[in-house]
């Protein structure tokens, strides 16, 4: 028992070690996610014209051309985090955060419970989960003492891993209920698949099963040791607030904006749609209604519209990496779907060169790899599913691969290097008020072993 008490500090300092060098790495080399952006911007743009056979002002054009295809979703995410911080303000949510959080009394246990309660909440829905991972993340570290506060918001964003194997996966999704899946998979679907054959099918639910026993255990051995801990200040993640007047003291468009009946009316009005919605579509969610949700229980939480606003102002600080970044990921999209003359584009000759050296064994890895490269230029599930599914779906039926375990090899490809791409990251980033380089170390460890678990399950499941 000693022996292997030993052997397992051993292997957890090797690891502590290693990722110690990944974020010491990434915090040297990594830039600001914008100029992040901006170099793949440059990069796509310049492989993109031999590889489609395209000129430079045809790239300009798709990429001008692209650049606003991603508002309406940029302003989903950018209410995500304003909505969300907002609801988890108020003082009946933070208590309730903060009860959940006393369930944690070590470093230790502070990690796997954020890992865990995040990948939960993403597999029931990724805006929930990225959401909530964070505050949760944000609250325990107010509460534990002496856990890593970059770590611990990596563990909340390990959960994003799991969205498109639950059940707001959007590739599953769609296949279970798009009733154009013939022009969009080259007639390779033509009825739907039932999401029995793909998120609750034996392949996808070991693959989760796998994850959800090794990453906990992974984010908890990579805690950096007692005299490399970043803690964070607890009074640094508490809200200002103004005080406020007495009502014999506030003028009439003060007492309205103090109004807890504005509010109330309101909030009614809110909850009567949103129970009439799910009494109508049952638990199906999505970004919209996430949203809703999250904007009325704020608004009933918060009691007046002033404690509201103050809220609001304090979250929107926090969405500006979205605002300026997912343009130009739209521009991106644009450049890599973007065909030359000979109906070629950057996405479909990367896809066309993993179907090429593929068999009906190694297909449904190899598909997963492509998908994960593709999802760095293309960070949107949407996207990639229109992008990838005309060529691997065809591709995989002609070998003999079943439909369902194509589609969700692109799904996962699509949720794997979501771990080390800035785009998804930046909505819990906003909300911990942390940058990218600070939580990509441990990202980057999360990527690998996850890689090799789903890569395991694409090939023997």
């Amino acid at each position: 028992m000693v022996a292997l008490t030993q052997e397992l500090k051993q292997q957890n300092s090797l690891l502590q070690r290693f990722s110690g060098g990944c974020v010491a790495l990434v915090q040297k080399y990594l830039p600001d996610p914008f100029i992040f952006a901006a170099l793949l911007t440059l990069f796509v743009f310049l492989m993109a014209m031999p590889m489609s056979s395209q000129g430079p002002m045809a790239m300009v054009n798709a990429w001008a051309g692209g650049f606003w295809g991603l508002l309406e979703f940029a302003m989903q995410m950018a209410l995500v985090v304003v909505t969300g911080h907002a609801m988890a303000s108020a003082p009946v949510f933070k208590r309730g955060l903060s009860h959940i959080a006393g369930m944690a009394k070590t470093p230790t246990q502070a990690i796997y419970l954020v890992s865990f309660i995040s990948a939960l909440a993403c597999l029931i829905n990724w805006g929930f989960g990225l959401v909530i991972g964070a505050l949760f993340a944000r609250e325990l570290a107010a509460r534990v003492k002496n856990v890593d506060y970059r770590l611990l918001i990596a563990s909340a964003y390990s959960g994003f891993l799991f969205w498109h194997g639950g059940l707001s996966g959007s590739v599953p999704l769609s296949i279970a209920t798009d009733g154009n899946l013939a022009k969009v998979t080259q007639g390779a679907i033509t009825g739907i698949i039932p999401t029995s054959q793909t998120m609750f099918s034996f392949f996808n639910l070991a693959i989760i099963a796998l994850l959800l026993l090794v990453i906990p255990l992974l984010n908890r051995a990579m805690h950096p040791s007692a005299d490399q801990v970043f803690v964070i200040d607890p009074e640094l993640l508490k809200e200002e607030h103004s005080p406020e007047k007495p009502v014999n003291e506030m003028t009439p468009a003060e007492r309205i904006e103090n109004s807890k009946v504005l509010s109330l009316l309101l909030g009614v009005m809110g909850y009567a749609f949103i129970i009439g919605y799910f009494v109508r579509n049952g638990f199906a969610l999505n970004l919209n209604i996430v949203n809703f949700v999250f904007l009325f229980t704020a608004i009933i939480l918060h009691g007046t519209p002033r404690r509201l606003l103050d809220a609001v102002f304090s979250g929107a600080r926090n969405t500006a990496g979205i605002l300026l970044q997912f343009p130009f990921y739209a521009g991106i999209m644009g450049m890599m779907t973007a065909a030359g003359p000979e109906g070629s584009s950057v996405a479909s000759v990367i896809s066309d060169w993993f179907v090429s050296i593929s068999n009906e064994t190694t297909f449904p890895l190899f598909t997963f790899l492509s998908a994960g490269i593709v999802n760095f230029f293309v960070p949107s599930g949407g996207g990639q599913w229109a992008v990838q599914a005309p060529i691997m779906m065809p591709a995989g039926l002609e070998l003999g691969v079943d439909s369902a375990k194509t589609a969700m090899a692109i799904a996962w490809g699509d949720a794997w290097t979501n771990m080390i791409q800035p785009f998804w990251a930046l909505p819990a980033l906003g909300i911990a008020g942390l940058g990218a380089k600070d939580i990509m170390g441990y990202c980057l460890v999360v990527l690998i072993a996850s890689g090799v678990i789903i890569c395991a399950g694409m090939t023997f499941f």
